[in-house]
């Protein structure tokens, strides 16, 4: 079938990886506006939480499907990753490098797999936990010094990692062309700068008491 074929081959995988990313982004965009609540007060991220679960299928539905989008993204990612790996030590005795690869595209595998250590621990924390409580215990998580360095470090690390994953997600559905590569080029650092200041914000609110 001429699908099974696409999705082996390496633009196949690259469409995959575009499309769930994309996915994962638009949520990146609705998580950061329910947490932007805090912003106000932990009461209103309350009831933001209350009303958000107060439909259950919704959330049952959204939920598995963000969590088989994440794994189609991670294991998409790191079958590219081997994929690359083994082009290069096939076309070269010697490692190197191409000057055109940035640091966020060289670690794009090192960051996937730390945002996946930090998603595990999060949801461990937060997703099963009791909702009806959910503001206080993102208070006493956040006024832990190491709980919120942990989490700034890794919104850094997602920063890093939609620096390039934004840029090569918009090369796959052929947004390149020379009147807007400016402008392109600018959102690779927007975009992860929006998402880092308003996650990475949040737990420095609570380390120094600003939010109640």
């Amino acid at each position: 079938m001429w699908f099974v074929s696409f999705v082996k081959s390496s633009i196949g995988k690259k469409w995959i990886m575009a499309l769930s990313g994309s996915f994962l982004t638009l949520f990146l965009c609705s998580h950061a506006a329910g947490n932007a609540t805090l912003f106000s007060s932990i009461s209103l991220f309350q009831a933001y939480a209350d009303q958000l679960h107060s439909h259950p299928l919704i959330i049952s539905v959204f939920s598995k499907g963000l969590t088989l989008t994440f794994a189609v993204h991670v294991v998409t990612g790191s079958l590219l990753f081997l994929q690359n790996r083994k082009a290069r030590n096939q076309r070269y005795k010697v490692k190197t490098r191409a000057i055109s690869n940035s640091q966020a595209s060289s670690t794009m595998i090192y960051s996937g797999l730390f945002i996946l250590l930090f998603i595990v621990i999060h949801t461990s924390v937060v997703s099963f936990g009791d909702h009806g409580k959910i503001g206080v215990t993102i208070s006493e998580m956040f006024r832990s010094f190491f709980v919120s360095m942990f989490y700034i470090i890794a919104f850094i690390g997602l920063a890093i990692h939609l620096s390039h994953g934004f840029w090569s997600m918009l090369q796959t559905f052929g947004v390149n062309h020379p009147s807007y590569n400016s402008l392109i080029s600018r959102l690779t650092y927007i975009v992860p700068l929006f998402f880092l200041l308003i996650f990475g914000t949040i737990p420095l609110l609570f380390l120094f008491g600003m939010v109640s």
